[in-house]
């Protein structure tokens, strides 16, 4: 029997949570495209890399609390979902954050033993002197940010500059623009490699129009990622992108069965 490659993988693409809004609520300055609003749906998702040797979780949704406030509905409880992954919490997988918004960390607290990797320009902005104005603070919670801060007390918190092997096969790369540390995560698998877009690109139609998000950060470089991206696909680094809250994004791979079918879908065999 051929030993698994330690670095190919099975990503695991969840959706949790949904809702329903307009597009002039998704895209910034709307009216300015000259298009009529309409009706648009956003999903909410985690994502788990797994092969043989190691799990990784990229994300943790919103918590019951983060959701609620905002009126988000909730499909599948994040823990539950991770229970039926078989994700063993308590041992304490690495935990990727790409970005520190409470859609994306409202569940930490189910990995307190966990290392946690974020880029450094994302926790230093959180923990900054700008995290409380108000054109920023609607997207996080207060109590999840304390979480890293904890995180970092305990040592469990690893920052990087502009990109970091997380394990072989598996990189964590800084784009900016949606917030100041918005990362990507790349994933190796026997079906190509995997750019988990996260927020940097919300829709894939935000991506191919170059249609930024209404929250960000920093304009140009939210152009600048789908620039990043683009070379990417292009230069044959990438061979499929995942978009972070479309809700076309599960269609386009391979559906799950059982407990999660119909909320999940997989990219790659998962190595043994």
């Amino acid at each position: 029997m051929t030993a698994a490659a330690p670095d190919r993988y099975r990503v695991t693409i969840v959706k949790y949570g949904t809702r329903q809004t307009v597009r002039s609520d998704v895209y910034l300055n709307h009216h300015l495209y000259g298009e009529p609003d309409g009706p648009i749906g956003m999903d909410y998702f985690f994502w788990l890399i797994r092969n043989a040797e190691r799990t990784i979780v990229v994300d943790t949704g919103f918590s019951v609390t983060g959701g609620a406030r905002r009126r988000r509905t909730t499909l599948l409880d994040p823990a539950a979902a991770f229970d039926a992954l078989g994700v063993d919490r308590a041992a304490g997988p690495p935990v990727v954050i790409t970005h520190a918004h409470y859609d994306h960390i409202g569940n930490l607290d189910l990995f307190p033993a966990s290392p946690l990797t974020i880029a450094a320009a994302e926790y230093d902005f959180w923990t900054g002197p700008y995290a409380d104005r108000t054109l920023l603070h609607h997207s996080i919670e207060d109590a999840e940010i304390d979480h890293l801060r904890q995180a970092e007390r305990d040592g469990r918190l690893r920052t990087f500059a502009d990109e970091v092997d997380l394990a072989p096969g598996v990189r964590v790369i800084r784009i900016g623009g949606h917030t100041p540390g918005q990362s990507v995560v790349t994933v190796n698998t026997d079906a190509g490699v995997v750019l988990l877009g996260s927020d940097s690109v919300h829709y894939y139609e935000e991506y191919e129009r170059s249609m930024p998000f209404t929250q960000v950060a920093n304009l140009v470089d939210m152009y600048a990622g789908f620039e990043r991206i683009r070379a990417m696909i292009r230069d044959g680094e990438i061979q499929h992108l995942v978009a972070g809250h479309d809700p076309d994004t599960l269609a386009r791979f391979t559906p799950v069965t059982g407990d999660l079918a119909g909320l999940a879908a997989t990219i790659g065999e998962e190595p043994r």
